[in-house]
């Protein structure tokens, strides 16, 4: 079986040299409602780079209207309303990357998303207010930013909602900002505030119409209410199900995105950026058989093929940025060769160089066969990957086409972000 998918990656794969190989996937993308732009680790800079100039190219040629990410909406939406002039006070990307305090830092704060910043910041101002780029945060985490932000905005247009928002934050305020006491109490001892932050929701979702201006307030309101009531729930399973917990994040990062969809009233076209577990299609993984979800196949559910095109990135070897422990410092570590009999092995094997591979009604049967597919996280260990770094996978069935990498190099984090993060208890591709 190795000989046959070496053979076959000989024979399909595109080069990759320069930035105008990734042409080869612009017909295929065509003009897909979604593309889906993965990575099987959150420290690698030329994935950060390879994602952006195809992010480029999507958006200059295909017109291409939002990008969403695996971030926070609330730190997100700063950089939102950088790049398109409502931000008044920030002089550069670098000072809007500072809203990013959440543990793990480094997965937006970092040098190669500056340039991508000013850049979407430069095209916007070309652009009337309905063609301007969008940069939105679709994950669950911030709870306690979410409400603050939802209060704050409340408050300074005077709204009736505002007294249900108070009272939800006064539900967390024992908990003290912590996810997992939160978690263990309302999961143990039924003490939570599950009716609070539904009641909350349903109240600004009836409403949704009144906050509607020209800064996106009302989508702004509407899922940060939506993050609190299915951050609630996230916190409160993870302690008894982590299976669920990760499909409650999942869904939740697919609710935002339509969300955003129904706000532009299914007139934007999404470019999305997160691991290749959120990404490649659950089913064509071990995650299927375990009930788990995610992104990449609940998006093909709902919106078919013919509207999704789903690419992964991969690499042999390098270094790369993580941490050896949940919520401690970051660092530059060496990623070493891909195991033997890996996906990555083979596209190293086939030739050691950068290359494209589109999969295709001529190559899908080849290429769908269980095989071990990297994943590094936030926390890494190196000597240990082989023991839980490569997830069974049917390459063919679980992504459109796969950017390979043969040798990179560590991402860059902002000077200054060590030693600021706040830490979520929870774990994260």
């Amino acid at each position: 079986m190795e000989k046959k998918f070496i053979q076959a990656i000989q024979s399909f794969a595109h080069p990759l040299n320069d930035l105008r190989d990734l042409d080869v996937l612009l017909k295929g993308i065509n003009n897909k409602k979604f593309v889906l732009l993965g990575e099987s680790s959150h420290g690698t800079s030329e994935f950060y780079h390879l994602r952006t100039e195809l992010s480029k190219k999507l958006i200059l040629e295909k017109g291409y209207t939002f990008l969403a990410v695996e971030g926070d909406w609330p730190s997100c939406q700063k950089v939102n309303e950088y790049i398109k002039g409502w931000d008044l006070k920030s002089n550069h990307a670098r000072d809007v990357l500072q809203a990013f305090s959440r543990w793990p830092t480094w997965m937006w704060a970092n040098e190669e998303m500056v340039e991508f910043i000013e850049w979407l910041k430069a095209y916007n101002q070309r652009q009337p207010l309905e063609r301007k780029v969008g940069f939105y945060g679709i994950d669950v985490y911030s709870l306690w930013e979410s409400l603050d932000e939802i209060v704050n905005y409340l408050e300074e247009t005077n709204s009736p909602e505002v007294e249900a928002a108070r009272k939800t934050i006064a539900c967390f305020e024992p908990f003290n900002r912590q996810p997992e006491k939160y978690g263990v109490s309302a999961a143990f001892y039924s003490d939570g505030c599950q009716d609070e932050v539904i009641k909350l929701l349903t109240d600004i979702s009836l409403k949704r119409n009144i906050y509607l201006d020209n800064e996106e307030s009302g989508l702004n309101l509407e899922v940060n209410a939506l993050i609190t009531a299915n951050a609630e729930s996230h916190y409160r399973t993870m302690i008894t199900d982590d299976k669920e917990s990760w499909n409650i994040r999942d869904r939740h990062m697919v609710e935002t995105l339509n969300r955003i969809m129904m706000f532009f009233r299914n007139q934007a076209k999404g470019i999305i950026w997160e691991h290749n577990t959120h990404v490649g299609d659950a089913r064509a993984t071990d995650m299927g058989d375990e009930g788990i979800v995610n992104v990449g196949q609940l998006l093909r559910e709902q919106e078919g093929d013919e509207n999704l095109y789903i690419i992964g990135f991969g690499t042999h070897r390098g270094s790369v940025i993580a941490a050896d422990q949940w919520g401690k410092n970051f660092k530059q570590m060496m990623a070493p060769p891909a195991q033997a009999g890996s996906w990555e092995d083979l596209m190293h094997r086939a030739n050691a160089k950068n290359k494209i591979l589109l999969f295709n009604n001529e190559n899908r049967h080849v290429f769908n066969h269980p095989i071990g597919h990297r994943a590094i996280g936030v926390v890494y260990n190196p000597l240990y990957e082989h023991l839980g770094n490569y997830v069974p996978s049917k390459m063919s069935e679980r992504y459109d086409a796969f950017i390979y990498i043969n040798n990179t190099n560590a991402l860059h984090p902002l000077v200054g972000q060590r030693d600021r993060n706040r830490v979520p208890a929870e774990n994260q591709q």
